[in-house]
């Protein structure tokens, strides 16, 4: 019998800040449209790929819901199956949590951009329009511009002549990027929140230069009809002079402390870490550049902008304790920890570690082994293909598909592949495929039996086929599923209606109002 936790149950446990993951097992677009404030986001199309990287206690109490698609006890199987002794589902899913008269927000990362709204309010973080900026930048002012966004983002479409610095570098840099005091420091990202928070932590960390938030970011900028630069490479430099490093790692500190930050040595973090009723997550927040060339055993890769941005994704252990590191520069982490802490989290900074092995390479999360299935190369498969008796499913995600696929081949969500054989017939062979072949064993093994068809996974997936010399096709050349695993933000891309945008700004406006109805945030602002 399936045990199950009522919506009072949940949000007594957010409430108490009992440790509890409430888990969306529906696909990102789905889940975007309405969902829970601390509702984490895990599809079951993945949920083996992500599970233990992001819920690392296996008895940690676990909700998951759906909205009626049927994706609940597939995944209390298989949750149990990868060691999760408290499973719960949430009862009524989606609909019981509305009729029970739990908050419902919309997007995705609701709160950190929830919060973003509650600092501007509280603090009233200073800010300028798009068209006071562009006046600025024509006029030849003294002025810097600072895109808080990733830098891939930044890529995609920046304020003409900003610079890359991703929010959890912005205290440890601006200085050194303005180092004259009467240099109007501007910061940006493509909505509100990066802009607002960033904007605050030099504020709170008293950058002695005017700071202030391009306001609405590049949605902004585009709205008023202004052109945005595409393709730039400006990034921060990885020099520091060590009185600006002394200067941010002074300022850095503080705000942590005020923030109620602990500071904390290596043997109190393996103590935590040995706990049996407590999650601790550990986080590095530098650059995934210097995470790879090395970092602390144990610890994942989350850059301090992203890590307040992202929350949920990578802590959707609501409750849980956090510690960061930055490897000893005191910036980085008390800055980043400043944040967390006045979300709720209950968060610490390592110290300055001493000298000791360090791991390399890039962040990943540990996995279980995928399931034994019979595999094709890519050479015999063209020669299936070419027969006329062989269906090809790729399982990626949509974008990636879109992209690049092998010709033939039709898209499907992992989760909605069962559903969906009788649409495909009763070829002699079903093939699945992936961009490595890791998803595609797992939806193969979901099939299992399901079909008449022999089913074979592509060995190395399609990276493998394009390695191979075979051709590929681009487009939504055969959807068996509708593209709902990529929500599409409103704020990305260089496409967006106007409308759209408007539209996402008006409901971040909203947010304050949601944090209050739903009354489960623990929020405070220094």
């Amino acid at each position: 019998m399936t045990q199950t936790a009522s919506t009072e149950e949940v949000r007594a446990a957010l409430i108490a800040r009992r440790e509890i993951a409430l888990l969306d097992l529906r696909e990102e677009d789905p889940f975007a449209q309405a969902h829970p404030l601390w509702a984490a986001n895990l599809p079951l199309s993945r949920l083996e790929l992500e599970a233990w990287g992001r819920i690392p206690r296996r008895d940690t109490p676990i909700v998951v819901y759906d909205d009626g698609e049927g994706l609940v006890a597939p995944a209390l199987e298989r949750l149990r199956a990868l060691g999760y002794t408290d499973v719960k589902a949430l009862e009524g899913g989606l609909a019981g949590w509305r009729e029970a008269g739990g908050e419902l927000f919309r997007d995705v990362n609701v709160p950190s951009k929830s919060f973003g709204e509650l600092v501007e309010s509280r603090r009233h973080t200073p800010s300028l329009s798009a068209q006071e900026v562009q006046g600025l930048l024509e006029a030849g002012s003294d002025v810097v511009v600072l895109d808080a966004r990733r830098f891939d983002e930044y890529q995609t479409m920046n304020i003409p002549g900003s610079t890359s610095v991703p929010g959890g570098e912005l205290v440890l840099r601006a200085r050194e990027l303005a180092p004259d005091p009467a240099t109007l420091v501007i910061v940006n990202c493509a909505g509100r929140t990066r802009s607002i928070i960033g904007t605050q932590s030099l504020v709170n960390a008293a950058l002695p230069n005017p700071v202030a938030a391009l306001r609405n970011g590049t949605i902004g900028w585009t709205l008023a009809g202004q052109a945005l630069e595409h393709g730039a490479q400006r990034r921060f430099g990885p020099a520091l002079r060590p009185a600006h490093a002394e200067a941010a790692r002074d300022a850095a500190g503080d705000v942590a402390r005020r923030a109620g930050v602990e500071v904390i040595d290596a043997a109190t973090l393996a103590r935590w870490q040995a706990e049996t009723g407590r999650t601790t997550y550990a986080f590095d927040v530098r650059t995934p550049e210097e995470y790879a060339a090395g970092h602390r055993p144990g610890f994942r890769g989350a850059p301090g902008g992203q890590l307040v941005q992202e929350t949920d994704v990578h802590a959707p252990v609501r409750g849980a304790r956090l510690v960061l590191s930055d490897e000893g520069d005191g910036v980085r982490a008390p800055m980043t920890a400043s944040w967390l802490a006045q979300m709720g989290w209950d968060v610490a900074v390592l110290e300055a570690p001493p000298a000791g092995a360090l791991e390399t390479g890039p962040d990943s999360a540990p996995q279980p082994a995928p399931p034994a299935v019979r595999g094709v190369s890519p050479a015999t498969l063209a020669d299936w293909l070419a027969t006329g008796d062989t269906v090809l499913v790729d399982v990626t995600a949509s974008a990636s598909y879109v992209r690049r696929h092998i010709p033939g081949a039709r898209f499907a969500v992992r989760s909605q592949l069962p559903a969906l054989l009788p649409q495909l017939g009763a070829p002699r062979r079903l093939v699945l495929t992936c961009g490595s072949s890791l998803l595609a064993r797992f939806a193969a093994d979901d099939i299992a039996g399901l079909t008449s068809s022999d089913v074979f996974v592509l060995e190395g997936g399609t990276a493998a086929w394009v390695a191979a010399g075979l051709p590929v096709e681009a487009g939504e050349t055969a959807l068996l599923s509708a593209r709902i695993d990529r929500y599409r933000r409103p704020y990305e891309g260089t496409d967006n209606a106007a409308a759209a945008m408007q539209a996402y700004l008006d409901w971040e406006f909203g947010l304050v109002e949601q944090l209050g109805r739903d009354g489960t945030h623990h929020f405070f602002v220094v």
